[in-house]
């Protein structure tokens, strides 16, 4: 089942739009960590990965 994690849900001063998805659990939070550091300045660490995994849901991302 594919999964998303949506960055609307974590409120920042950009208002960040961008929904990822993936078939994988390992290739969503490996895109949502590139798009993080990329975009909002973020690390890449253990601890941070961990964040990520707990946001995931299944399913599609809303419209």
């Amino acid at each position: 089942m594919r999964k998303y994690i949506d960055c609307r849900e974590f409120p920042s001063e950009m208002k960040c739009t961008v929904a990822i998805a993936a078939d994988s659990e390992d290739e969503l939070v490996n895109a949502a960590v590139q798009h993080a550091i990329s975009v909002h300045g973020e690390k890449d660490t253990p601890t941070f990965r961990m964040e990520i995994k707990k946001a995931i849901h299944t399913g599609s991302p809303p419209a």
